[in-house]
Formats: structure tokens, C-alpha cells, sequence
């Protein structure tokens, strides 16, 4: 250890490591501990430190740059040891001084919270207070400085922390000192007496007092015996002691104190304020040194008989010198700070102790005035266990006493303690708000809303640091509240309706629905019921929302073909077909997003431009781009359909034309952002034969049910046929028996003679085709009706059938969805949805092609299209191809339409039809 020179102060721990050298005749005197503790302003005047200075005749402490201290723990306490008096001053800063908060406040950060900036500052309360109890654990005597006139009561709630705190770790500090040569009743009560508390004040500047003692009740020829300063002290005497006993922190038995104040002797002191004058002060301050130096001739002498000596030469020098000097206007000479703290430092030093009980028995307390050896192993050992922790051997009893500081909370964490009273008082109305109005269940919508109503609730009655905390414990609260039975089924139909049960299980395939299971385990259920028609048309039943895809555009399909369309004619669209036994969804498939595919096809159709005109079979990115309307001609199909399509067929292999994967399927529907030889379990599509063409006649529509009346008719579609032996000098194009492309409907074709093509008086009536086309459109309520235009359904009053031609609904892009025209009384429209597309084959040489596309959801969004594309009809026939009843991606449904959303981004795709000529029979 090294040794420490006291010429200067130190910190304590620096104190308590270091080896003193003590003079061999002073080695076994006794040690007088003064401690000094309180608050200061920033405000001129002397602040702590010049008290030492004062007490110890030396500039120890410099009143400017304060003590250098790291902010650690060993440096909030400061130690001077005057080994000449054999007093050693313990000095401690706090937050409660201006350097040491201006210290914390810049260490706080500006992006503290609220809530973490009450943490820190209670945090510097709880060590301020460890620091107290050391020091009244280990003084004689304590000095509370206070930098105004007035008593502080925050004072009295702190002791009263103190006096908990210590009766909590009193026996975690007889464990720490039990091994200490000390005397039993310092090992029993942890501290050498009970330490006498006295009171040091500042007198405020504002408080002027009169020279010749006018302000004695307007009477100046009868002067108060004590000066107004004296009796100032006297007042704040009894308010301090009557403060103290009132809160029990003073009690009869002064060994179970915290702390004592004397009965008989002055604990508090009032320093005046400073002379505006300062010459003035200078000088007298000076004339009195003078004087003390003419008539100081006594021999200088240490320990307490020196500070008897210099008290008698002062006194003398008061009362022998300036008659004016020895009373003002008759009143007794106040005496100085070092007087006032050395006749309790005398009692110290002469081993006479504290006796401050008070009571008809009051019992004598213990004290012990211990050398410097003794008093530095005690405090040591304190030291460690409740400021410093860095022993091993104390390690457990520091890790306790940290656990004690708990009973700080009720003292000094005041504002903590009503807000959390606040916050508890507010929860309950929080509460209230969030249930009120509340359905049985609930979504996750309504439990956000009712969420923000009772935060905001809370807020208004709320206040204080724990409202952050008492916020969560809300959330958890109301979460609990809900998801404990009142949590909604979050899952949505294909609808987009909510399913109306409880959070619930689904069943497992083989599995049983089973209600007393917690959560239940059922299907799900919206209450939603709709009409449908089966694949034909022809029979009609009502079906439950669905919830997925295959129960949409299979399941009750499938059920309806048990019981009418099973047996006829159909082609077939191809489906994943397993090879092993636990096929996956191909879920890691890199896939192409919708607005890559809709890019991607745009490029292309820019960069050849003549294959924008053709329509590609199984080429999805170029149906995309003529989704997007890119296509330059009404009807882009009939237009240049030899050598261009040969060659995007060579550059392009078809989907078709690839081999699909057994392993593997697709987990959604067939779209252009699908990746390639991939295939769904089931086919959302159907196309089915009802008859021969014969078996639709025009004059009476479709004889189906749930059509409304007058809009079951298919509308016409005529094409002009022409023999592989005729001779037309008004066409072009050669008749070599390949395919070859035809006008569009609505374009007249102009022979020799002028003629129209029609079938009215033309002689060449075997030379024109009529194809019969039917776009059906089908509503919740099981409403049928066939579409002439986008905004316009086939109405026929009288016989003859459908006037308005096919061309209309094949040149544009026909709407997926539309206002019924049957809206019933509610104020809610009803859409009807494109359901089937009714398609008529003559028996005639034609090659009528079929291509549906379908856009269900505003971009970017794929196309949609059947497994199989580019469908070739067989003449002579009546065929029915079915729309699916919902559209998904492995993303999610697309929803129908809501009432404010634009129906002109929902539509199937122009182009659905072609018609070529057939190869003739050979001859």
C-alpha cells in the first residue's frame, strides 16, 4: 500500500487503500469523523467545500474548479484528514450540487424517453442514498449544509428511506465487520454512536438586519437580548425537532435513531450573508487579525486543549478590545462556524459521547472513539459492501444489500408511486371502453378500433412515468381479452367475406368436425349462399360460399354431374397426373411477378411487331400483350395467319408441346406468371357438348333455367364459306388448301358482281356459315342472362331471335363482371359475373378455335387461361365452356369487385374466337 499525503483531499477509496503515516505519539488517539452532506446552488456565496477550508484554517478545496472526479463511485466522497486536530472531514457531492448535476444532465442523451430519464435520475437517488448510509454508519458527527435559510422537508422523507433501508441491511452489515477489532456494541449497532445531526444555513442576501436593532417591534430603546440571526436559528431549531418528532424520525431512545440532535446545545447554524461592502470587510477582517497577533503570546499547543486556547484568546481579544465590538446594542456576540461544530467535536475528542435521549428513562447509548487503524478496517469493509462491490469475499452481502434498495421506492420514488396509483385507476375505464359495444366475436379490425379508444381513454386520465407501462399491460389486457373465445375467424372467403365462426381449427383430411375442442374443429362458414348452374346449364342449386379453390370451381360441380351433365361429351383439360405417392406443391419455384410477365410482353411485341398481329397458341406473354389492348386491328386473329405464326411456333415451343411434371404441381390456377411443366390436381375450367348444332334453335334461345325472359338468345356470327373450285376475281388470296385467315364479320367482302355476301336474294346461299355465340352472365341469385355488348344484354320481344350480330362482344374486351339488371330492393348493387361462353359449330368446313383469357383484378395482376389453350371445336355441335367461379394465385384470391371500383379492369380478353377454314376432304 502506498502512502497518502493528506495535504490535500482525496477520495475515499483512495483513503481507505493507502497506508497513513501517523506520528508515534498521535498513532493512538482517538479520530473524530465529520461528515458534510446537503445541496448547494449556483449562486455566489461558499459553497460546501469552503466549509472545510474554514474549519481547517487551510485552502484545501478549491472553491472554482471543485474536486476532479470521473463520476465513479469512490469519487462522490472526498476525505481531508487534520491530523493536528485529529478530525477527518468526509465531504460528500450528489446530484444535489451544481457541478454533479450539470455532470448528469450532460450525460443524458437527447433521445432518452421520458420513462428512461426517471430511471437515471432514481437511479443517482438510490447511490445518494448507499452514500448516506455509509457515512452515517461510519461518522460522529454530520453537518447538513443547505444553501438558503429555509428548512427543507424532503429531508424528513429521506431519512425516513434511511432508517428503513438501514434496519433492512443491519444484518448484512454485522456479517461484513464481525471480524473487526472493534467493541461489541459498535459490531451489534454497525456504527461507533449514534451520529448527532447538526444543521448549517445560508442566510439569503434579501435578509437585512438593522444595525441599531429598529426593527424590535418599533421599539429601539429596548434591544432583544439574542441577535436576529440567533433567533432565526432558535426558530429553525424548533421546526426541525418538531418536524422530526412529529414523523417519529426523533424518537425518546436516541441508539434507535438514524441519527441525534442535542437537547441542551445549538444544532443549527446560520452563516450571514456576505458584506455588500467588501473593503469594509477587509478591513475589520483584517483589524481582527491584528489584534489576535499583538496578544497571541500563549505557547501553541495541538488537539483539543489548542482549540480551548485560541477560543479564550478570541473571546478575550472580543471583550477586552472595542467596547462596540463586545455586544450590538446590548446583544450577545454570536459565535463563529469552528465554534459552533467544535464544542460537539469536543465531546468526541474527550470521549464524554452523545447523550441525546430524552424520556422519564432515558437509556445511555454506546460510543466508542476508535484510532484511525480501527476506524479504516471498519469502513473499508462498509465500503465494499454498500458502495464499492468489488471484493470477493463481500461480493454475496453487496449482491443483498442491492436487493434491499426496493424499500427506497415508497420514500423517494414519490411521483412513481402516484402514477402508478394514476395508471391503476385508469385501466379499469380503459377497459370499459374497449368492451363496450362489442359483438360476441370479433375481428382483427374491431379489436384495433376498440384498442385506440380505450389508449385514448387512458390518456386521459393517465399520467406520470408508468404510463408506458400500464399502456402495454393495456395491450396485453385487451388482447387476452379477445383472443380468450372472442377472437373472429380471420380467414375470408373467395368473396371476400368474413367466415363468422370463432377462431377454429380445420379439419384434417379422414378428420371430424369437433365443436368441444378448444379451439373447435370445423369448416369455415360466412352464412353467405348463392345460385349456381352446373357446367351445362341446364340445372341450377344453391351453394355455400367457398373458402377455397377447389370447393369453388370443382367440388360442387362435380357434385352437380352426378345428377345431369356426367355423361356427355366433353374435352378434357389436362391435370397433374402423380407418380409417387406424396406429391408437393411446387412452392420454391421461382416465379415471374405479374408486372414482369406484362413487361416482358410489351418488350416483345416492340420488338416484333409482326407477331403482335398473330395470335400464338400456348404463347401466354403474347395474349398478355394483346390483353393490353396492343393489337392494331378490330379482329388481330384473321389477319396474316400463314408464314408468321409458322415462325413464332418455331422460335416458341408450345406449353403443350412440353412435358409436365409427375412430381410436382401447381399449387394455384393456370396463369401466365405460372412456371412452365407445372399442372394443377384439378381443372377450374369444363367444356362440354349439349347436342348436335341443331339442337339450339334460334327462335326460341336457350331453354335453360333462372334466364331472364327474353335474354336466352345467342347472338349470330356469319362467315363466308368458299369451295377449293370457285373462281372469285374480287379476292387475292390463292386457294392452295392450306388455312388461311377470313374477313372479319363485319366487313364485307365485294365479288364481280357487286355482291354483299349476305343471305338475303344472293344466289350463293351455301356459301355463308352462321356460328351462334352467347356470352352468359350469372348472378348471386341465380339470374341468367346473355350479353350483346359490354353495357347491353340481349333483349328479344317477338319471334325471330337475336338481332345484333357477334361481332360487337368478339371485337372488344367483354367485362368479367357487371350490374345485374334484376337489383331487388336493396341498396347494395348486385353483380352478375361472366359464367359460361355458349358457342354454336355449324357443319360446315370450319376450324373454329377457342382461346379464353381472362384479366379477374386490376394490374399487375396475370392473365388467367385454361391448361390447355388454343381449343380446336368439332363441327357440329353445341358447346358449353364454363368460366371458373373464383380466381387465385398461390398469392392469394383475387376478390370481386367492390362498389367504388372501375368493373373495366375486370374482362376477358378479346380474341377468345377464330375461325379458319377447314382442309377439304380429298377427292
Amino acid at each position: 500500500m502506498k502512502e497518502v499525503n493528506m495535504s490535500f483531499p482525496v477520495s475515499m477509496g483512495a483513503l481507505l487503500k493507502a497506508d497513513l503515516q501517523e506520528d508515534a505519539a498521535s498513532r493512538d488517539e482517538g479520530l473524530c469523523v465529520v461528515g458534510i452532506f446537503g445541496k448547494s446552488n449556483m449562486q455566489p456565496g461558499p459553497p460546501k467545500e469552503s466549509i472545510i477550508n474554514n474549519l481547517a484554517d487551510k485552502h484545501i478545496f478549491s472553491l472554482f474548479g471543485g474536486p476532479e472526479d470521473g463520476g465513479t463511485a469512490d469519487s462522490h466522497i472526498q476525505a481531508f484528514y487534520s491530523q493536528e486536530s485529529r478530525v477527518l472531514y468526509l465531504l460528500l457531492s450528489s446530484v444535489c450540487d451544481s457541478r454533479q448535476l450539470l455532470r448528469a444532465c450532460e450525460s443524458l442523451s437527447a433521445a432518452t424517453g421520458h420513462s428512461d430519464a426517471h430511471d437515471f435520475w432514481k437511479g443517482l437517488d438510490r447511490q445518494h442514498c448507499l452514500h448516506l448510509l455509509y457515512m452515517f454508519s461510519v461518522c460522529h458527527v454530520l453537518l447538513l449544509v443547505h444553501p438558503n435559510q429555509t428548512f427543507d422537508v424532503t429531508y424528513d422523507r429521506l431519512f425516513r428511506a434511511l432508517d428503513a433501508l438501514r434496519q433492512k441491511v443491519l444484518p448484512l452489515i454485522r456479517a461484513a465487520i464481525k471480524d473487526c477489532p472493534v467493541s461489541k456494541e459498535w459490531k451489534v449497532n454497525c456504527r461507533p454512536c449514534p451520529p448527532r445531526l447538526l444543521f448549517v444555513f445560508q442566510m439569503n442576501g434579501s435578509l437585512k438586519v438593522s444595525a441599531n436593532g429598529s426593527e424590535s417591534g418599533g421599539n429601539p430603546d429596548k434591544p432583544k437580548k439574542h441577535s436576529p440571526r440567533r433567533r432565526l436559528q432558535h426558530a429553525l431549531e424548533d421546526q426541525i425537532y418538531r418536524i422530526f418528532r412529529k414523523s417519529r424520525v426523533l424518537t425518546n431512545q436516541s441508539s434507535n435513531c438514524l441519527f441525534t440532535v442535542p437537547a441542551n446545545q445549538a444544532f443549527v447554524y446560520v452563516i450571514p450573508a456576505v458584506d455588500e461592502d467588501p473593503v469594509g470587510a477587509l478591513l475589520g477582517q483584517l483589524r481582527s487579525n491584528c489584534i489576535l497577533c499583538e496578544q497571541d503570546t500563549v505557547t501553541v499547543v495541538s488537539g483539543p486543549r489548542r482549540y480551548q486556547q485560541m477560543r479564550r484568546s478570541v473571546r478575550q481579544s472580543s471583550f477586552g478590545g472595542d467596547p462596540g465590538s463586545m455586544s450590538m446594542g446590548g446583544q450577545l456576540v454570536d459565535c463563529s462556524l469552528k465554534e459552533f461544530l467544535w464544542q460537539h467535536v469536543e465531546l468526541v475528542l474527550t470521549k464524554k459521547g452523545f447523550d441525546d435521549s430524552v424520556g422519564r428513562n432515558p437509556q445511555p447509548s454506546h460510543f466508542e472513539l476508535p484510532t484511525y487503524s480501527k476506524w479504516v478496517q471498519v469502513a473499508s469493509r462498509l465500503h465494499q459492501v454498500l458502495i464499492s462491490n468489488t471484493e470477493e469475499e463481500l461480493a454475496e452481502l453487496a449482491t443483498k444489500v442491492q436487493a434491499q434498495l426496493k424499500v427506497l421506492e415508497a420514500f423517494l420514488d414519490a411521483d412513481t408511486k402516484f402514477s402508478e396509483n394514476r395508471c391503476q385507476k385508469a385501466l379499469p375505464l380503459a377497459h370499459s371502453a374497449y368492451q363496450s359495444n362489442l359483438p360476441h366475436n370479433y375481428t382483427t379490425t374491431v379489436h384495433k378500433n376498440q384498442l385506440a379508444q380505450a389508449l385514448r381513454v387512458y390518456s386521459q386520465h393517465a399520467r406520470g412515468v408508468a404510463f408506458q407501462r400500464y399502456a402495454l399491460q393495456l395491450h396485453e389486457d385487451c388482447y387476452k381479452f379477445w383472443s380468450n373465445g372472442h377472437q373472429l375467424c380471420e380467414e375470408r372467403s373467395l368473396t371476400d367475406q368474413h367466415c363468422v365462426h370463432k377462431f377454429h381449427l380445420l379439419p384434417q383430411p379422414g378428420e371430424k368436425p369437433d365443436l368441444d375442442r378448444n379451439p373447435p374443429i370445423m369448416n369455415h362458414n360466412s352464412r353467405g349462399r348463392s345460385t349456381s348452374s352446373c357446367n351445362c346449364g341446364r340445372k341450377q342449386a344453391p351453394r355455400e360460399d367457398p373458402f377455397d379453390i377447389q370447393a369453388a370451381n370443382y367440388d360442387f360441380y362435380q357434385i352437380l354431374e352426378e345428377k345431369c351433365c356426367g355423361k356427355l361429351e366433353r374435352i378434357e383439360f389436362p391435370v397433374f397426373q402423380p407418380s409417387t405417392p406424396d406429391p408437393a406443391p411446387a412452392c420454391n419455384q421461382a416465379q415471374r411477378l405479374p408486372s414482369e410477365a406484362s413487361g416482358s410482353g410489351e418488350a416483345e411485341r416492340l420488338k416484333e411487331p409482326s407477331t403482335a398481329q398473330s395470335h400464338t397458341p400456348g404463347d401466354p406473354s403474347l395474349s398478355l400483350a394483346l390483353s393490353l389492348g396492343q393489337s392494331t386491328d378490330s379482329l388481330g386473329p384473321y389477319a396474316d395467319g400463314d408464314g408468321t405464326e409458322t415462325q413464332v411456333q418455331q422460335k416458341r415451343p408450345s406449353l403443350v408441346d412440353r412435358q409436365p411434371s409427375t412430381v410436382e404441381y401447381l399449387p394455384g390456377m393456370m396463369h401466365s406468371g405460372c412456371p412452365k411443366g407445372l399442372l394443377p390436381k384439378f381443372s377450374s375450367w369444363s367444356l362440354v357438348k349439349l347436342g348436335p348444332a341443331k339442337s339450339y334453335n334460334c327462335h326460341t334461345g336457350l331453354e335453360q333455367p333462372g334466364f331472364l325472359p327474353g335474354s336466352s338468345f345467342l347472338l349470330p356470327w356469319d362467315l363466308v364459306i368458299r369451295s377449293r373450285s370457285e373462281e372469285d376475281t374480287g379476292l387475292t388470296e390463292p386457294l392452295d388448301g392450306g388455312t388461311s385467315s377470313w374477313p372479319a364479320p363485319n366487313k364485307t367482302l365485294v365479288g364481280k358482281r357487286g355482291s354483299t355476301g349476305g343471305l338475303g336474294r344472293s344466289r350463293r346461299r351455301d356459301d355463308m356459315a352462321r356460328i351462334f355465340v352467347g356470352f352468359e352472365y350469372e348472378d348471386s341469385r341465380g339470374r341468367r342472362f346473355i350479353s350483346c355488348g359490354p353495357d347491353k344484354i340481349v333483349k328479344v320481344l317477338g319471334p325471330g331471335g337475336a338481332k345484333e350480330p357477334a361481332t360487337r362482344v368478339l371485337n372488344t374486351d367483354m367485362p368479367l363482371n357487371i350490374q345485374s339488371p334484376s337489383q331487388g330492393r336493396g341498396l347494395k348493387p348486385h353483380f352478375a359475373q361472366l359464367a359460361r361462353l355458349f358457342i354454336v359449330v355449324p357443319d360446315a368446313p370450319l376450324e373454329v378455335t377457342l382461346n379464353p383469357q381472362v384479366l379477374p383484378s386490376p394490374p399487375p395482376c396475370p392473365v388467367f387461361h385454361p391448361e390447355k389453350t388454343d381449343i380446336v371445336l368439332p363441327p357440329d355441335g353445341l358447346w358449353v365452356l364454363r368460366f371458373p367461379y373464383s380466381y387465385a394465385t398461390d398469392r392469394g384470391p383475387c376478390y370481386p369487385p367492390k362498389e367504388n371500383q372501375p368493373l373495366n379492369n375486370y374482362k376477358v380478353l378479346r380474341g377468345i374466337l377464330k375461325a379458319t377454314t377447314a382442309n377439304p376432304p380429298p377427292q
